[in-house]
Parts: C-alpha cells; structure tokens; sequence
C-alpha cells in the first residue's frame, strides 16, 4: 500500500464507520444524522482520484466497502428496542448502494477529469448520490422486495402519507429518501469548495 494513499483510506473508514453509528439518531422528522456525514464519502473519492488517479480511488472504495460490511455485521449483533440495529435487507442495501454508486463515481469522474476542474467532482458526485440513494432505500424498504427478509416486517416504510408532509401521496420510505438525496444535492455543492482547497494542498506545484 502507497503511504500517501493512507489519509484517504483512513478518511473513507472514518466517514463509513462515523455513519453507522449516526444513522442510529434521527435528525428532525425524514434524516438521520447520518445523511450529512456519509456524503463525505465522494469527498474522498473525489480527491483520491483527482490526486493519485482512478486506481487508488477504487482501493480507498473497497476499504470503505469492507468496513462497511464489518459494520453491518456488528450492527446485526445488537439488539434494540424493535430487534437488531442492522437487518438483512439494511445489510444488503447499504453495502450494495455504496459500491455501485462510488465505484460508478469514480468512472464519471475519470471520464470527466480533463474539463473544467468542477465538473468531473459535480457531475460523478450528482449521479452517484442519486444511485446510492435509489439502491439503498428500494432495496431496505420497498414492499415489492420483501422476499429478500420475510421475516422483518417494514410495513411502517410503506405507510402511505404527504411526500415530506407537504406533497402527493407517497410512502414513507419514499419520502425518507427524497430528504436523504437532496441533503446529497446540496452537500455535493458544498463539497466544491473543500474539494478545491484539498486537491491545491496535495497537487505538487511545478516552477
């Protein structure tokens, strides 16, 4: 493993293992503390990418991966008030959305690397957060999936209610996830100006 790498895998294990515990606490009535911590992620990709290359961007992902997984593991050994921390179907969505979303993150931004310095962070972090998202929150609580856990019961998520309270009919979950992505949306903007200021410290300056 290259040292100068270490930061960044350290930085995504952190980010990963700061999530699984924040996901526990719930911020306001749709987010979860968790939702303004694991966007970072891209954070990190993105500049891991930017600076070392596609290559060790893909490394810093995987490490994230199998924290992640040790995580859910754990997650699944701790009882709470309506059973395990961490079910199967939470399990699988978490572990799934995050390797195909920064894995495809990683891609975009590759593909985008020689525009404008913006772009290639924006548009792969835009694009994986949406996927992320759609991955995660079908796979943990839409009806139409139940089969992968029979036998935990999320029939709280599809309660039919206003999106956010405010608009159409939708359930639950749906609303949930609209709240996790645009928290995505706007964290992604955000993420810009750290962006910038990262990639100048660690990019060597030539004379």
């Amino acid at each position: 493993m290259n040292r100068t790498h270490l930061p960044g895998i350290l930085a995504m294990a952190a980010i990963v293992v700061a999530s699984n515990i924040l996901v526990q606490f719930l911020f306001g009535q749709w987010l979860t503390w968790g939702a303004f911590t694991y966007p970072l992620a891209f954070l990190v990709t993105d500049v891991m990418n930017r600076v070392y290359g596609a290559g060790p961007a893909r490394r810093v992902v995987f490490v994230g991966f199998v924290v992640g997984v040790i995580c859910s593991l754990i997650g699944t050994q701790i009882m709470g008030e309506f059973g395990p921390l961490v079910t199967l179907r939470i399990a699988i969505g978490s572990g799934l959305a995050f390797l195909t979303a920064q894995l495809l993150d990683v891609a975009i931004f590759d593909r985008l690397r020689a525009g404008r310095w913006w772009r290639a962070p924006l548009a792969s972090t835009l694009i994986g957060s949406t996927v992320d998202t759609a991955l995660f929150f079908t796979i943990a609580f839409s009806a139409s999936l139940s089969f992968i856990e029979p036998a935990n019961d999320v029939s709280w998520a599809a309660e039919v209610l206003p999106l956010l309270g405010v608009g159409p009919m939708a359930p639950l979950w749906v609303s949930l996830a609209v709240a996790d992505w645009s928290v995505k949306l706007l964290l992604a903007l955000a993420a810009l100006i750290p962006f910038r200021i990262i990639v100048g410290a660690l990019t060597p300056r030539t004379t």
